[in-house]
């Protein structure tokens, strides 16, 4: 490669990088904003998805010349940059554009997968562009190291995504599931042995004396924690349960299917926002109205997951069963809250 002579050289060397970076953070806000293009034409599964991989390759290839040829000085030629930086952008907008082949029809939950997998390509590759710059002069650094590794992993995920939106919902589901689970592991915890819920995170010797009650639970506290406790197994189990069905009964053949499948995905996200809320309120010193609250908020989206379930097409007669029981155990639950905090109103 040719190098530049004189002072003027790096700077001018750099000028296409630094225009490539400006490129990028234009897709990056159009891919994070922008609508499918709808298209007369039938939406070829298949070829999108080989398109889709074709290009994600091609962008790791372009992101690993990119590196290499800044790994070492001297500095490329202002023509050799222009050209790398081409590599790059072309390969980066013609996986924007393949993003953009997705129609809506094909649902808004793998729609938002394939979204956000795309940033992280663009966002991976700006990463590279602005390591670059800062340290243009200097040899292969370990951040520039961390960045390029950042895009193949990216880059790599592309086989991993759910290639329909039934694969989608349960992908996402699945990620719920394991936040409701943790929190309701971490909370049996925090009652087991009758013990002090900070025990773990606050020693005696930084305390002093633990005279401090407000550490402790009450015996109207802990009272009160049984049927929150019951809503937050209710949460794990409903999780569980619809899991299952979406995975034995779920479909994306038709509109229809796709978009029950949709507002499961969408109403199951409001699960564990709210049983974190519940939790964090459970411990002392607890405001039992507070907590009665969060508890009505989780009871509200627990009875609206199990209705927009039962009128699905993943629920047939034969998963009606746990809806119910699901439903009255909510419901029981609840009024157990409401006994207890009924001289907070």
């Amino acid at each position: 490669m040719e190098r530049e002579p004189g002072a003027a050289g790096p700077a001018r060397a750099l000028e296409p990088l630094r225009h490539l970076r400006e490129v990028l953070r234009t897709a990056l806000s159009r891919i994070r904003e922008g609508e499918s293009r709808e298209s007369s034409e039938t939406f070829e599964q298949q070829r999108f998805w080989d398109t889709l991989g074709q290009t994600f390759k091609a962008t790791s290839q372009e992101a690993t010349k990119l590196s290499l040829a800044f790994s070492r000085p001297p500095l490329p030629s202002a023509e050799d940059c222009q050209k790398l930086s081409e590599g790059v952008q072309n390969a980066v907008l013609a996986a924007a554009t393949v993003y953009y082949w997705l129609p809506k029809g094909q649902g808004t939950t793998l729609r938002k997968m394939v979204r956000d997998a795309t940033a992280e390509v663009v966002e991976g590759m700006i990463q590279l562009t602005d390591v670059i710059l800062r340290t243009p002069r200097q040899s292969l650094s370990q951040e520039q190291l961390i960045s390029t590794g950042s895009i193949w992993e990216a880059c790599e995920q592309i086989s991993h995504l759910p290639q329909d939106n039934q694969a989608a919902v349960l992908s996402a589901m699945s990620a719920y599931l394991g936040v409701v689970r943790d929190a309701v592991e971490e909370m049996e915890q925090a009652q087991g042995e009758d013990r002090d819920p900070y025990s773990d995170i606050m020693e005696d010797e930084e305390l002093g004396s633990r005279g401090n009650r407000d550490t402790y639970w009450s015996e109207a506290d802990r009272k009160l924690l049984g049927p929150c406790m019951g809503l937050m197994k209710a949460s794990k189990a409903c999780l569980k349960k619809l899991l299952g069905a979406v995975k034995v009964h779920g479909k994306a053949d038709t509109p229809e299917q796709v978009a029950q499948l949709d507002d499961l995905a969408d109403i199951t996200n409001e699960i564990s926002p709210s049983v974190d809320e519940l939790a964090l309120s459970m411990y002392p010193p607890m405001n039992q109205l507070s907590v009665r609250l969060n508890a009505a908020k989780l009871a509200s989206v627990l009875k609206k997951v199990l209705e927009i379930t039962k009128s699905s097409h993943v629920c047939p007669p034969s998963e009606e069963g746990w809806v119910q029981f699901l439903t009255g155990a909510v419901d029981h639950n609840m009024d157990k809250i409401k006994d207890f905090t009924q001289s907070e109103l």
